[in-house]
């Protein structure tokens, strides 16, 4: 039995996808990652387009997002010996397939980069996977791929096979449909201004993720935390971050010159 294509069929059950290439980042300002192939080589088509990511001002972090997802692409590629310009729907579809079945490579945390197996493997190196933080409620990573991990990998490639399309250095159909509802338009194109936006599905394989509470430590905790901090300085500090709702990240970042008390 073959597909559409004519090519045979695939079993991912058995399909075994090697973690070769890699992700380089580099003290280039004007190509700080790139993607190189087994062979240490980089992959120009993944250049070009994080070329075009930073042209359109896409920060390092998403270029170097971008960059891993399509490695997860392209490793499935090498291993079913397709190349890149030849994919079509049915290894987009196979694709998807296999990252829902597929268990997540076993990696190191950059924490404990350079020590020793024993250390690693010691219960304050992690966290066994799939059980919730009993403070934070927040699930370590289980063994399979998250469905936001696929939605992410499927936003990916598919925007990267477009840049390709309208470059025209790829093939003229992404091997990433979208729904039929979307082909001939964009999304919420008649809708009524006094309804609700409904969630909708930009891709075909795209999976769909449930609308997750967000994450937080109970009350009881916070205030025991409140509790223990040694000043009124400390306290009232926090108290400041928790009442603005900005992320880490936000709290981390500003200096002297971005405050404003007018």
């Amino acid at each position: 039995m073959t597909g559409w294509d004519g090519r045979g069929p695939r079993g991912l059950a058995v399909l075994t996808v090697p973690m070769v290439g890699s992700v380089e980042e580099t003290d280039d300002p004007c190509e700080s990652y790139r993607l190189l192939d087994p062979g240490g080589v980089v992959v120009v088509s993944v250049a070009e387009f994080l070329k075009d990511l930073q042209a359109i001002g896409r920060p390092e972090t998403t270029q170097r997002s971008y960059a891993l997802a399509l490695l997860r692409w392209f490793r499935f590629l090498w291993a079913a010996e397709v190349e890149w310009d030849q994919a079509t729907r049915i290894e987009a579809r196979d694709f998807c397939r296999w990252m829902q079945i597929a268990d997540k490579p076993d990696r190191v945390h950059w924490r404990h980069q350079g020590q020793d197996a024993a250390a690693s493997a010691s219960p304050a190196a992690g966290r066994v996977p799939g059980v919730a933080n009993p403070v934070t409620g927040k699930r370590s990573p289980g063994r399979k791929y998250a469905p936001t991990t696929r939605v992410h990998s499927e936003t990916v490639v598919r925007s990267f096979y477009d840049f390709h399309r309208d470059a025209g250095s790829g093939p003229i159909i992404n091997p990433f449909p979208l729904v039929r509802e979307r082909r001939g338009g964009r999304a919420h194109a008649h809708h009524n201004p006094m309804d609700p936006y409904r969630a909708e599905r930009s891709g075909l394989y795209r999976p769909k993720v449930a609308t997750r509470a967000p994450r937080r430590i109970p009350d009881d905790r916070f205030n025991e935390l409140f509790a223990r901090l040694p000043s009124h300085r400390d306290r009232a500090l926090v108290a400041f971050y928790v009442s603005t709702g900005a992320r880490a990240s936000e709290l981390l970042s500003p200096g002297w010159t971005d405050a404003g008390p007018g």
